[in-house]
């Protein structure tokens, strides 16, 4: 058994027991399936829904994963203009922590006047959702480097943006890394909201939109739907773990894992 999967059976473990616990407390309690359906019947309907579900996840995850890189983009940039002018530290990062508080729904519907019905403005909201915890771990990430190493450089000759390049973007890396960890996992609920506070064309609409639909007269579905969700949201965590120990190996060293 390789190290990785022993390192992974007590969260497996967890699991089952919180599965049976509410198989258990389901058949115990008497709670009808249209109020919490048994994980049985959840089983049930991610199977006979199988196409439905995996069509409107697919839609979903790429918005996902368009969305984070959109959300990746403006936060590294943000991010690094913040660091190198203090001007626009004090001018952007209010901006960028007011912009957390902004009602989705409202701006739902302004982006739809703006872009329309595609997927574009489902990037928007994405995007606005995603990019604030890649800003905050980048700029404290920046800021934790050892002041002398640029200075070092620039002792060499180095340029300002050399310096830059390979001594505080290297060492901010893993927090950045960290950042978009977070921001993938919150990308997930970006997307369920994204999907149903704008309005959407075409066959499938997103596993948001299909849970909505699902959750008053197909429950064990809704549910279904969002188990999928929550497989999605780990897979990709990890996915950006794996991706920290080939683009920063000596932080992973650091922590004991294995790169």
């Amino acid at each position: 058994m390789s190290a990785r999967l022993r390192a992974g059976l007590p969260a497996i473990a967890l699991a089952l027991g919180l599965l049976a616990a509410w198989e258990l407390y389901v058949d115990l309690a008497g709670i009808g399936e249209q109020l919490l359906p048994a994980p049985h019947a959840v089983a049930q309907a991610l199977w006979d829904s199988a196409g439905l579900l995996w069509h409107n996840f697919t839609v979903t995850a790429g918005e996902v994963l368009l969305g984070l890189a959109l959300a990746l983009s403006a936060g590294l940039a943000l991010a690094v203009a913040i660091h190198l002018s203090p001007l626009l530290r004090r001018a952007l990062y209010p901006l960028a922590v007011g912009s957390q508080a902004v009602p989705i729904p409202v701006v739902g519907v302004l982006l739809v006047f703006w872009w329309g019905f595609g997927i574009f403005p489902k990037l928007v909201v994405i995007a606005l959702i995603c990019f604030f915890p890649v800003v905050v771990a980048t700029v404290d990430g920046l800021a934790a480097v050892d002041p002398e190493q640029p200075k070092l450089l620039r002792t060499l000759d180095a340029s300002r943006w050399q310096a830059f390049r390979f001594a505080e973007l290297p060492a901010a890396l893993p927090a950045a890394i960290s950042g978009a960890r977070i921001a993938l996992t919150i990308g997930v609920i970006g997307a369920f909201i994204a999907e149903t506070t704008t309005p959407t064309s075409g066959p499938y609409p997103g596993l948001g939109r299909e849970i909505l639909s699902d959750v008053n007269f197909q429950t064990a579905r809704a549910y279904a739907g969002s188990a999928i969700l929550i497989v999605f949201a780990i897979a990709c965590f990890y996915a950006l773990s794996g991706a920290e120990r080939k683009l920063a190996p000596w932080h992973t060293r650091a922590r004991g894992e294995t790169p």
